[in-house]
């Protein structure tokens, strides 16, 4: 028995031991809770007079609640523990000792009893610094007593899973990719070792760096982007843990289940609460004021596929739009005010002297906030000279008068003067609650807002993660750049574009952020076999790709004459559970095929789960979605169904779903 197996053993046993204790714990204090309810409303009458017995019962009643809330917290962190323990340890031989201490690294603290040596590590506690920051040799890491220094003998990696040991291996460098991990845990070949630790060495440059404050990562398909991005996050927050905390993160992701998703990909980050949503949710949340819906992009893409590609949506998401917002600005402000005189207890200000104000004094301020700095303006002159302050309810007053200088404040309004002006057509004439924006209306409107509008940066958010870069037009970067100063990490492939052709970010987003973008190119391919990568590389033909030699199953080609036909080779062929895979995957190129798809699997297997744009879990299993959902994830197995030849999406469709296989890949056409 390994030592890694040997210590899973024994440290196991103590987990299951404590969850036990913290269960009767729960118990013991809920029945506590229950009795102090029942003597509370039995005797609350007889209570003294001045509530003191009241106070009293209240306050302990609180604690005993507050303190079942640790327990349950601490039951579930044990339980998800006693799932995978640790996943790493350091054998440190500390300076002018002679024997190595031995520390393991998991997703918290665990020892025997409070006050105790912890037997396990969180990943976040100082001497797991000896695991993240040094490769095998001299280190040091800062204790409270302060910096202790000697040397990493050994480190080990481990996987964990269902408390049973995947696999282990010894590494100078901490290796982050599963994928990679795998490869080294089962493979003796030195030449493929040193090929995956000199992989490992770029990626760690990429993850440990807090310099750049935009870092853009374009990856080729299988190159690891993803998982870089994630153990980047992890290295963030272990080293700025005092300023940046996982709800300061936001991650910008094509799909709702990608923050589920993580917790599978990254144990360290299974504890963290990261926010995570769609660029299109964010959008609608600061558009609820100008429609009562929003479309978003799947409704988009759906539309494109069938046909309905719009004649102006390029055109809106564009930098020429952006320019041509400016212009229009300049002319609105005409358009946009009636000034009249405003006078309020004999103190006026007249048309012109608003106006003078309004061009001169504020002309920096943005033209739906510039009315509201010309009533401050008023309000301060007139509460200096009377020596008096104004209530509330007078300023209010006031407001609603300045306001009404405004012909219209409703941007869904003045975006139609834009339309009207640059002779496309107008949206309809609706009131806010009947109001849906389609797709490509929904970002220029939100710049035009921005525009109109003082800016709203989002102060809470100290880094932000753009995935699928590519997908994100130049009006989008605009508006990012406009809502977050804070640092980024942009990752994406210009191949994997929904849109039918690559789209090539980096020719722009030095033109937006300035010079603070550092761009890194990753070439090198190895989460996907070399018989997927080669069948995408025909797909897509994209060259300069370095594949790792990692050989798997021949990429599975069958024509079938009808869609059932297909789904039962995909019946007989997913290979889940015992001694099978974790992941598969069925992938269409539309909504419909993927409902008819999960429809027709339901019943017929076991551990099968739909995304569309509602879902927010991600279920190990087999998944049935469609292509573009699907983006950003991976699965073990992968069965591409469907698509029309003719279609221009075809080879998108094509080669995005396949390159989401990491061993087997299985292509049923004709369906």
């Amino acid at each position: 028995m390994s030592r890694g197996t040997e210590y899973l053993t024994f440290v196991t046993d103590l987990l299951k031991k404590r969850i036990l204790e913290i269960g009767e714990k729960i118990q013991a204090v809920q029945k506590d809770i229950e009795g102090m309810h029942d003597y509370y409303w039995e005797n609350y009458t007889e209570m003294d007079q001045y509530g003191y017995e009241d106070f009293d019962n209240q306050q302990a009643l609180l604690s005993q609640v507050n303190a079942n809330k640790e327990n349950l917290k601490m039951h579930h962190r044990m339980k998800k523990m006693l799932d995978s323990p640790f996943f790493g340890s350091v054998d440190f031989v500390y300076e002018g000792e002679e024997e190595p201490e031995v520390f393991y690294i998991g997703i918290g603290n665990f020892s025997e009893n409070t006050g105790r040596v912890p037997l396990i590590y969180d990943w976040r506690a100082p001497v797991s610094g000896l695991f993240y920051d040094y490769d095998k040799g001299e280190a040091a890491y800062e204790a409270p007593g302060g910096r202790m220094e000697g040397e990493i003998l050994s480190k080990w990696q481990y996987k964990i899973r269902g408390g049973r040991m995947v696999y282990e291996f010894e590494s100078d460098t901490k290796i982050d990719d599963d994928i990679l991990k795998q490869e080294l845990s089962s493979n003796s070949d030195t030449r493929l070792k040193n090929i995956v630790r000199t992989i490992q060495k770029e990626q760690n440059a990429i993850i440990r760096n807090t310099k750049d404050k935009i870092l853009v990562i374009q990856g080729a398909a299988g190159s690891g982007k993803t998982s870089i991005a994630l153990h980047r996050i992890a290295y963030l927050l272990y080293h700025d843990r005092e300023r940046l905390k996982s709800s300061n993160i936001l991650i910008l992701s094509p799909n709702s289940v990608f923050s589920d998703y993580i917790s599978h990909v990254l144990p360290e980050l299974g504890e963290e609460n990261i926010q995570e949503m769609s660029f299109d949710l964010f959008a609608y949340r600061q558009l609820q004021d100008v429609a009562s819906d929003c479309e978003d992009r799947y409704h988009y893409i759906e539309h494109q596929i069938r046909g309905g590609k719009s004649q102006y949506g390029e055109w809106k998401q564009s930098a020429e739009y952006v320019r041509v917002v400016e212009g229009f600005l300049i002319e609105l402000e005409d358009r946009l005010i009636d000034f009249k005189d405003m006078e309020y207890k004999g103190f006026v200000k007249t048309a012109e002297e608003l106006t003078k104000l309004f061009y001169y004094k504020f002309l920096e301020v943005p033209l739906l906030s510039r009315v509201e700095s010309l009533m401050e303006y008023f309000v301060d002159e007139y509460e200096t000279l009377r020596g008096t302050s104004l209530k509330e309810d007078e300023l209010e007053l006031l407001r609603e008068r300045f306001m009404r200088m405004y012909v219209t404040t409703d941007v869904y309004e003045i975006y139609n003067w834009l339309l009207e002006e640059y002779g496309m057509p107008v949206l309809g004439t609706l009131p806010r609650e009947q109001r849906m924006l389609e797709y490509e209306d929904v970002y220029p409107i939100l710049y035009l807002k921005q525009r109109l509008l003082r800016k709203s940066s989002q102060r809470n958010i100290r880094h932000l993660v753009i995935d699928e870069m590519q997908d994100y037009s130049y009006l989008q970067y605009v508006i990012l750049e406009r809502m977050f100063s804070c640092s980024m990490t942009i990752l994406g492939d210009r191949e994997q574009t929904v849109d039918g052709t690559g789209r090539d970010v980096q020719t722009f987003l030095h033109k937006i952020f300035g010079r603070k973008v550092r761009t890194i190119e990753m070439n090198k391919s190895y989460r996907n076999t070399m018989e997927i990568a080669e069948y995408a590389r025909k797909i897509s033909g994209v060259t300069g790709i370095e594949y790792l030699q990692r050989h798997g199953k021949e990429v599975v080609e069958r024509s079938f004459s009808s869609l059932p036909e297909a789904l039962e080779e995909v019946l007989r062929f997913a290979k889940i559970g015992e001694g099978g895979y974790e992941t598969a995957a069925v992938l269409t190129m539309t909504e419909a095929e993927a409902k008819e798809c999960y429809a027709y699997l339901e019943g017929r297997m076991e551990h099968v789960s739909y995304i569309d744009r509602d879902s927010s879990v991600f279920r190990k299993g087999v998944t049935v979605t469609t292509f573009y959902q699907a983006k950003g994830l991976e699965f073990d197995q992968v069965f591409i169904l469907g698509g029309d030849k003719e279609n221009p999406f075809y080879r998108q469709f094509r080669y995005i779903s396949a390159t989401r296989a990491l061993h087997e890949l299985y292509v049923y056409l004709g369906v």
